[in-house]
């Protein structure tokens, strides 16, 4: 049995997130998630100014008389959102966690998809895949959705997100949408990510708290680590560790950034302490002069 608090929490989220893709993000979204391809829709005769390229000779030679297929876009798309859930996800020195920020997130654009007529689906992973739900359309399979992000418990702490990308290369057989939702505190995923993104439409969203990019000054502090479960101490009165910390970061999310442009592998970088309208409505914009 489900607990009645986190139906509770179900039925804010719909709520709150429904002026957000009624009123601005459903129309973005449609305008940048279009059909990927043509799919046949009829077969008719041919008529004077019709292209001759889509002249169907199997069944011309049938009929005696010219035959053309007709072919209209693929509107449906399918949307798989892959959440992290390891340790460092239940991590948040503001008003919400990274985990609920993922979730609000998850919402808005999975009920942004099943406007579109999309397909939604899931994958909540840590070390490994915790949970795979197939992509569905519908409300009441977005309800789920959002229902398991709430709900589940992982049973992994780690980060590996390569494990996940290789797990999403064998189980989406058609092109799909992935958003990815992490912090991306993990190493060596970088071939794996290339792979998926050739493969996939990729969107990153990286999920950050101000607090893990710079250490305040409070004396000699031990460090829990949520996803090693190790303890450390740092001397954070210390400029020199201060400096050393935060420059350690931002080496790392600057070389991030920089493999994403390089790769074309579009990256939305979501500070937890903020709203995150404007990064993902900023995307939505830059994403539509693309196309």
């Amino acid at each position: 049995m489900i607990p009645p608090e986190i139906l509770e929490k179900v039925r804010f989220i719909e709520i709150h997130t429904r002026h957000l893709v009624n009123d601005i993000f459903g129309g973005e979204y449609h305008s940048v998630f279009k059909g990927q391809g043509m799919e046949f829709s009829e077969v008719r005769e041919y008529l004077p100014g019709d292209d001759i390229r889509s002249i169907d000779w199997n069944v011309t030679a049938r009929f005696g008389k010219p035959y053309i297929k007709r072919f209209e876009e693929e509107r449906e798309l399918t949307v798989l959102l892959a959440v992290d859930g390891s340790g460092s996800s239940i991590y948040g020195t503001g008003q919400a966690l990274k985990s609920d920020i993922a979730t609000e997130l998850a919402a808005v654009l999975a009920f942004s998809a099943i406007k579109n007529n999309d397909k939604v689906g899931l994958l909540i992973f840590s070390d490994h895949v915790e949970k795979f739900i197939p992509p569905k359309k519908g409300k009441s399979h977005v309800l789920r959705v959002i229902r398991d992000l709430l709900y589940h418990d992982p049973t992994g702490r780690h980060t590996r997100l390569g494990t996940t990308l290789e797990y999403l290369l064998r189980a989406l057989k058609r092109r799909s949408v992935i958003f990815l939702l992490s912090d991306f505190l993990d190493e060596e995923f970088e071939i794996p990510l290339q792979l998926v993104s050739r493969k996939h439409d990729l969107i990153l969203l990286r999920l950050e708290d101000t607090s893990e990019q710079e250490l305040p000054a409070l004396g000699l502090v031990k460090w829990y680590d949520s996803e090693t479960g190790e303890d450390i101490w740092l001397d954070t009165s210390s400029a020199a560790v201060r400096k050393q910390f935060a420059s350690q970061v931002e080496e790392r999310r600057d070389g991030f950034e920089k493999f994403c442009q390089r790769h074309s592998i579009d990256l939305i970088t979501i500070d937890t302490s903020k709203s995150y309208i404007k990064p993902l409505m900023s995307y939505f914009a830059a994403r539509a002069t693309r196309h």
